[in-house]
């Protein structure tokens, strides 16, 4: 009986220790699956309705799909955040809408960049206009980092387009050659980016899409012409995207979203394959 009590409690504790093993080997595990990488957003959402709805649905998707591949997101409208402490802790930073402006904000972004960091822009974050609220007054952003410069012009009323996929890159990896956006404002620049050595064009309106836009004003409407919307800069971790524009019901007063920008799959993917190349990346 002695001997046989000696047993189970060896073995007992052998099960224990394998249990215990296992349950600390699975936790290592969970956790660092959890902290994959990290992404801050910073955004403004004061500045026209239709970047306002894309703000709010960018910041209930992110977390979504932050969760479903174990990385984190965070978000703030506080853009004195932007500075070399605070962005110590991410590896991604995402504008959702406008830029920042105050000049140390600006130089710590410029050196989080030069330093490795990774970034992706949205739409009106890239804006710049001469005598607007947003002027041209940040070189390094708008004509190195970049590359557009000014804005030009854009399409209107929002509308979908056909984009067609221009270079093979993480970005567009298993993206169809051509696909159907959601509805967008699309913009035009002042610089060509296609003359740009460090521009990498992944993206740009199939010429299907013609006319593009509905007016009521005719410069609304692009009947032909080369517009990139997708690029990245190779000297960077980094990548534009120029939707970021949800259709909003102005023409009778509602400001009621018509179209959301994530609710399309390819467009979604595209961002998510940003985002994991992004924040895998070695700096």
């Amino acid at each position: 009986m002695k001997t046989f009590n000696s047993i189970y409690s060896l073995t007992k504790k052998g099960i224990l220790l394998v249990l215990l093993v296992f349950c600390c080997t699975g936790f290592s595990q969970h956790k660092k699956e959890k902290t994959k990488f990290k992404v801050i957003a910073f955004y403004t959402a004061k500045n026209d309705q239709a970047h306002i709805s894309f703000v709010h649905e960018a910041n209930k998707w992110f977390p979504k799909i932050a969760k479903e591949n174990h990385f984190v997101y965070d978000s703030t409208d506080n853009w004195k955040n932007l500075n070399a402490k605070f962005l110590a802790d991410y590896q991604v930073v995402l504008f959702l809408d406008t830029r920042p402006e105050a000049p140390e904000q600006r130089e710590a972004f410029r050196k989080y960049m030069e330093n490795g960091g990774g970034f992706i822009g949205f739409h009106f974050s890239a804006f710049a206009l001469k005598d607007s609220s947003y002027p041209q007054n940040w070189d390094w952003y708008h004509n190195t980092f970049l590359g557009s410069g000014e804005y030009g012009s854009n399409t209107w009323k929002p509308t979908s387009a056909v984009l067609k996929v221009e270079n093979q890159h993480p970005v567009t990896k298993n993206l169809p050659k051509t696909f159907t956006s959601a509805p967008n404002e699309w913009y035009r620049w002042g610089n060509d980016l296609t003359k740009n050595p460090d521009i990498e064009i992944l993206l740009a309106i199939d010429p299907s899409s013609f006319p593009l836009g509905t007016g009521p004003k005719a410069h609304e409407i692009w009947h032909s012409g080369y517009y990139p919307v997708v690029w990245t800069n190779k000297n960077y971790k980094m990548f534009y995207i120029n939707m970021g524009h949800n259709d909003i019901d102005y023409e009778h007063g509602t400001n009621k979203t018509l179209s959301y920008t994530f609710e399309n799959k390819t467009e979604s993917q595209l961002i998510l394959n940003g985002l994991l190349w992004l924040g895998n990346s070695k700096k």
